[in-house]
């Protein structure tokens, strides 16, 4: 029985209530009131908090990193047995849970015929390759179920020519290098980091390239540490021989059944039709193979932002210099024998039916599957998830408690090979969920490191968020919150409450992407992190790597666990703000100041040359003007409702159903119709780094560039953005 027959019925429970007649569908405890009308308990909340153990955490993430669990692989399902038997516990599983498959594209590496790349010699002699598996210094790397090293949708060949360093692989990065260097039928070798994976292939195509080497650099994930002994297993930097795996999908979602859920009668497009996969073979190398490479190349010296941690001048190339150890004229050659396949891939989810409103939910998730053993992405989500789920269970299978909502908790596939799991699962259920849904919480890598909160999320969110920090102690201080601890790492000045801590914009960087830019859902994406003053790594070194293992993270990441403690009493704390308050804790002011603010850059960077252009910003700043009114009116429509001893319980509803559909209302399919799945115009991917809205900023920045695009493309996003917000404020505006 699936999750939506489960909580099927609810239309009759949310006819009574809005007659004022619903009294609970489970029992309540008398002396806590009328269902209908009871706040979210304070002391629920910190009993919760208090009994999340660090020990059970650590116990779960054990057991969730025994095997490697790459997507659809026996490790995997393993993991879906293990979680759907947990949230069906006689004695602390939830009220039902459920799987639902998912028939989805996948690319993996042929395990007989393992990727590498090769330098050969004029007379095709083989004169170096490439490690076939990282450096062993664990058990855990000695697993036979351990992928090698691969760029998934990378295709098979094995193309050669002249090796040439094209830094991060960017447009820009290919313009200046096509400068110096005919890149035709050349192999470029790029760095992790500053464009998505796949558009480095993209992009080198584009300028001929026919092969595409990546790798990380450790001036870019190490801090500069190249050593063995500065290295994993000594210390948390990535070893010399680490590879960092991913998907190279650009678009999220099943590559062959865009906009419609993976199932056996779905149509599927042909694999030539798939967008933002490379169209060249590629193939990820660890740095110690790199450096052998890079050093070697002959050629002009490369911009000093182009400089790594390497000792040598990284040069463009082509080919290799006469003093190199490589052969004079040898060329460098990509192997790459991915195949494609179609396989089953699980969600798992449990369900918790609400008491009052079993029609609304509130969903937090994360992924199951890994590259590799994956302690920290995404296991440590997915045991701070289990712990959450283990204690409100065993609350509901005790009748301590039941939510106002329901809650919905989701262990989801195929996210590493581009969030395809939870994407399937909103293109099923595209109606229910955009009708229902209160908000998404994602806790995917729950720990990066041990120093602060990092949170990110619609402006909306932010209340709830920081309601929750400010309850909670940072596990080094007892005597300092979450909260504060945050402000202190990553703050901002806000117009409205002064100095704050920062909350992050969601990109599409895990399953929130699907809810959020798809179905216009409130969401947030929570996790601790490094102190940014003490490093400057992209993302933790092990990411994606066999090095991403418990004890990597049991004596690097978090020893003693009590930062994955910190975040399951945050994320546990807003989860049960969402699912149980009276009004749904979203303060939409906040809202109000961010598109205040996107309205100011805009004027400030775009202002003088649109009103050459006869494009006129009064419009805009008309709209949010009205927006921001309606913000606050609402605002004093909850403030009065919370102040009355027995508030309409049609009210309550009614202001929650304007809280729930603001974020809806900034959607607009037709928008960017080049972009899958991106329809928020607030939200959405952007190229320009103009701090404004996404679709305008780009306009602009085009037009600029190529005045023979016109300036229509301008208005009509200005249109666009003005229309939102138009429908945001009439969504809070009141009913008629």
């Amino acid at each position: 029985m699936r999750w939506f027959v489960i909580l099927g019925g609810v239309l009759a429970g949310a006819l009574i209530l809005t007659i004022g007649l619903l009294v609970g569908h489970f029992a309540i405890p008398k002396e806590s009131g009328p269902a209908v009308i009871k706040d979210v308990d304070e002391a629920f909340i910190q009993q919760v908090m208090s009994e999340i153990d660090n020990k059970e955490i650590e116990n779960r993430l054990r057991e969730l990193t025994k095997k490697p669990h790459m997507a659809a692989t026996s490790g995997d399902e393993e993991l879906v047995q293990l979680i759907l038997n947990r949230w069906k516990d006689a004695m602390t599983g939830l009220d039902n849970a459920t799987v639902d498959r998912y028939d989805v594209f996948l690319s993996i590496p042929d395990p007989a015929n393992p990727n590498s790349v090769t330098v050969v010699t004029e007379n095709g002699t083989v004169n170096f390759t490439s490690r076939l598996t990282e450096k062993n210094y664990t058990a855990d790397q000695l697993d036979t179920d351990v992928v090698k090293p691969y760029a998934a949708y990378a295709p098979p060949g094995t193309p050669k020519g002249k090796l040439v360093y094209a830094n991060q692989g960017t447009m820009k990065d290919y313009e200046l290098l096509a400068k110096e260097v005919n890149l035709t039928g050349t192999i470029a070798i790029t760095r992790y980091g500053g464009e998505g994976r796949a558009g480095k292939a993209i992009n080198g195509a584009k300028f001929g390239v026919i092969g595409v080497i990546v790798y990380t650099d450790p001036k870019d994930i190490n801090d500069g540490k190249m050593q063995e002994h500065e290295t994993y297993p000594n210390s948390w930097y990535l070893p010399p021989s680490g590879v960092e795996r991913g998907s190279f999908n650009g678009y999220f979602g099943d590559p062959l059944t865009p906009y419609y859920p993976a199932k056996d009668f779905t149509y599927r497009i042909k694999e030539s039709e798939i967008e933002g996969i490379p169209p060249i073979p590629t193939q990820p190398i660890g740095f110690e193979d790199a450096e052998n490479l890079i050093c070697q190349l002959d050629g002009p010296v490369a911009p000093t932002a182009w400089q790594g941690s390497f000792n040598c001048d990284y040069r463009f190339g082509p080919g290799f210099r006469n003093e190199s150890s490589f052969p004079m004229n040898s060329d460098v050659q990509v192997n790459v024998y991915n195949q494609r396949v179609i396989n089953s891939s699980a969600n798992v989810m449990g369900i918790i039916r609400g008491s009052v409103e079993p029609d609304r939910y509130v969903m937090y998730g994360n992924h199951r599957d890994s590259w590799v053993h994956g302690a920290i992405d995404p296991s440590s989500g997915t045991a701070v998830m289990l712990e959450i789920t283990r204690i409100v269970g065993k609350m509901l299978k005790e009748n301590r408690w039941r939510p106002r909502r329901s809650i919905i908790f989701c262990s989801w596939g195929a996210e590493e090979f581009g969030l395809i799991g939870s994407t399937e699962f909103t293109e099923e259920y595209y109606s229910k969920l955009r009708d229902r849904a209160v908000a998404y919480i994602n806790v995917d890598i729950s720990v990066f490191a041990n120093a602060t909160l990092r949170a990110q999320g619609t402006p909306a969110a932010q209340n709830v968020i920081f309601a929750a920090a400010k309850q909670v102690k940072i596990p080094t201080n007892s005597s300092i919150t979450v909260y504060e601890n945050w402000q202190r790492h990553f703050n901002r000045t806000s117009s409205l409450h002064g100095l704050v801590p920062s909350l992050g914009t969601l990109g599409a960087g895990s399953d929130y992407a699907p809810f959020l830019h798809y179905l216009g859902i409130t969401s947030m994406d929570l996790a601790y992190t490094y102190d940014r003053s003490k490093t400057s790594a992209r993302i933790y070194p092990a990411y994606h790597t066999a090095y991403d293992t418990f004890d990597y993270a049991a004596k690097f990441i978090d020893p003693g666990f009590t930062s994955h403690q910190t975040v399951a009493r945050t994320a546990g704390n807003v989860l049960l703000r969402l699912a149980d308050s009276l009004i749904i804790p979203l303060d939409l002011t906040d809202y109000g100041e961010t598109l205040e603010r996107f309205y100011n850059s805009a004027k400030a960077e775009l202002g003088v040359t649109l009103e050459q252009q006869k494009i006129s910003l009064e419009p805009l700043k008309t709209v949010i003007d009205r927006f921001i009114s309606a913000a606050k009116a609402i605002n004093q429509e909850i403030d009065q409702v919370k102040k009355e001893v027995n508030p309409s319980p049609l009210k309550v509803r009614m202001l929650n159903d304007q809280l729930m559909l603001l974020e809806r209302a900034f959607l607009d399919p037709r928008a960017f119709p080049d972009k899958y799945y991106y329809s928020h115009v607030i939200w959405a991917s952007k190229s320009s780094n103009i701090a404004t809205f996404p679709g305008l900023a780009d306009a602009y920045a085009k037009a600029v560039s190529n005045s023979s695009l016109g300036w229509d493309n301008v208005n009509k996003h200005l249109t666009i953005v003005i229309q939102a917000i138009g429908n945001a404020a009439a969504t809070l505006e009141v009913v008629i």
